[in-house]
């Protein structure tokens, strides 16, 4: 899956946090294909946000409110996805498996699903992987995600946190 221009994905932005009380993301940069953002919904979380071209937005970051970490994906193609409900996922980074929870989303009428995780090496297997491929309940592979650039963009996010106190 390819990254869409930084045009288009200054246009996505607009879609903000993830939660109820939705607020505006801080802008930190941009970093290796990915914004660097701060979410104020997540006690001033950094995380690190990048756009496909079939415009599925996906951030990896911190919920400095509850001290874990957060891996979201949302697309519009997505309509099944209820706000709330828990999906069985699998995530194989270069093919080493994780089985999840992912947690349906709501984000301005876009669908998405969440996991969130407590384990800090998750994020820097990530970081260490070249693609993370999601898989549905009925192990239906939902996406591919490049995850070209992701280390620097994880780097840069830690230190955004560090600054932010949490």
């Amino acid at each position: 899956m390819k990254i869409i221009p930084a045009l288009t994905i200054a246009a996505a932005l607009c879609l903000g946090a993830v939660g109820a009380s939705a607020q505006a993301l801080i802008d930190k940069g941009f970093v290796a294909g990915w914004n660097v953002m701060v979410d104020p919904a997540m006690g001033n979380g950094c995380l690190i946000q990048t756009v496909y071209e079939d415009y599925s937005v996906v951030r990896l970051g911190y919920d400095a409110q509850n001290n874990r970490g957060y891996f979201v994906v949302f697309n519009k193609a997505w309509g099944d996805i209820k706000k709330g409900q828990t999906y069985d996922i699998t995530f194989d980074l270069d093919g080493q498996k994780f089985d999840a929870k992912a947690t349906g989303f709501m984000l301005n009428r876009v669908p998405g699903a969440g996991v969130f995780f407590d384990d800090r090496a998750f994020i820097q297997a990530i970081a260490q992987r070249k693609v993370m491929t999601v898989y549905g309940q009925s192990g239906q592979e939902v996406m591919a995600i490049d995850l070209k650039g992701s280390a620097k963009a994880i780097e840069y996010a830690r230190k955004c946190q560090a600054k932010t106190g949490s």
